[in-house]
């Protein structure tokens, strides 16, 4: 069995290290960032979401964002129908949002056509 020498082994890893290092960052899962909310007199809610994703075209980009209950029920969703490539982060809201009585908190998350959920979430404490 032949080996190879120690300087051709740091070689080659400084040459895959500099050729990781030249490859473009990949966008990750889409982050919650800030959450505002109000209830309206008809009883739904709206919120305004922010969030951050490093959108990359039409293939990755955070496409919707929902707000959730204790048990994972989606109680509302805004879907966003283009990328936000030039403007990040970004905030949308959506009003109507029915939350049923007695519901302390909600979670919002966002979600992105590659990775799916799993960035940052942000738990909202309702008032009365």
């Amino acid at each position: 069995m032949m080996t190879r020498p120690a300087s051709v082994t740091l070689a080659l890893l400084a040459l895959t290290c500099s050729l990781l290092a030249l490859t473009p960052a990949r966008a990750g899962e889409a982050d919650v960032v800030s959450v505002s909310h109000a209830r309206a007199s008809d009883g739904t809610y709206r919120f305004d979401v922010t969030v951050r994703h490093a959108d990359d075209g039409w293939e990755h980009y955070a496409d919707k964002w929902q707000v959730t209950g204790a048990d994972g029920a989606v109680l509302g969703e805004r879907v966003l129908l283009h990328p936000h490539d030039t403007e990040q982060p970004f905030t949308r809201s959506q009003s109507g949002i029915v939350i049923p009585p007695g519901t302390a908190r909600v979670t919002v998350r966002a979600h992105d056509r590659l990775h799916g959920w799993g960035g940052k979430e942000v738990i909202v404490e309702l008032s009365d």
